[in-house]
């Protein structure tokens, strides 16, 4: 059997089974009273939470790098060593907001499925006019947020990338003569973290602002 179609049906099984999964973990839940709308809501407050607390990690990382490049005598190595726990920090902190808004996303995405499977189930006219209605301003509304979450995301790589770029210098050239040269990148990642942490605060007002959407009903 050709590589392709094995890596295909591989692919399959695998999404079949996750799908399954997950039916049996909302199927549980609901026996609980919690239902997919209840959960969205849970875990796009654990995405905001995750957000926060790596807003905190990035300015800690921010902080470390100026201590490096304002460094006036020492052990330099030590100091490289807590610009790189700091830059390891931040590293878990970026994986794990994506986690949280995949898992965000997972959730919306059966929670329209399951919305809009439903629609074809009524038969009183205005009912259905009324719901759909209702489905698209909250798929629409989603999608803002999830655009507002993914753009934080996204602005994550770039200090991530200067970050681990400087470090790597500095493992390699622990003179003073590195600590100059790091100098002229303080401004780049500064602007940066900045950047982030404004994405990540407006986030954060789209995840409230749906949230409260939602409880509405």
């Amino acid at each position: 059997m050709p590589a392709q179609i094995v890596k295909t049906l591989i692919t399959l099984t695998v999404i079949t089974l996750l799908q399954a999964c997950s039916n049996a973990y909302y199927a549980g839940m609901e026996k609980f009273g919690v239902y997919k709308r209840d959960i969205l809501i849970d875990r796009i407050e654990e995405a905001q939470d995750a957000q926060q607390e790596g807003q905190q990690q990035f300015k800690d990382a921010l902080e470390q790098f100026k201590s490096v490049v304002s460094f006036d005598g020492g052990d330099l190595e030590k100091l490289y060593e807590r610009m790189n726990d700091e830059y390891e920090d931040a590293e878990s902190a970026a994986e794990e907001i994506s986690a949280r808004i995949d898992s965000v996303d997972k959730v919306a995405e059966d929670l329209f499925d399951e919305w809009r499977s439903e629609l074809e189930q009524y038969t009183n006219p205005s009912f259905k006019r009324d719901i759909s209605a209702k489905l698209k301003d909250t798929e629409r509304r989603y999608k803002k947020l999830l655009a507002a979450m993914r753009r934080a995301e996204k602005s994550i790589k770039p200090v991530l990338d200067t970050l681990r770029d400087n470090k790597l210098y500095l493992k390699h050239n622990l003179n003073a003569r590195a600590i100059s040269s790091l100098k002229s990148e303080l401004g780049s990642i500064n602007n940066n973290v900045n950047q982030l942490i404004g994405n990540m605060e407006r986030a954060i007002e789209e995840s409230d602002s749906f949230i409260q959407q939602l409880k509405q009903g």
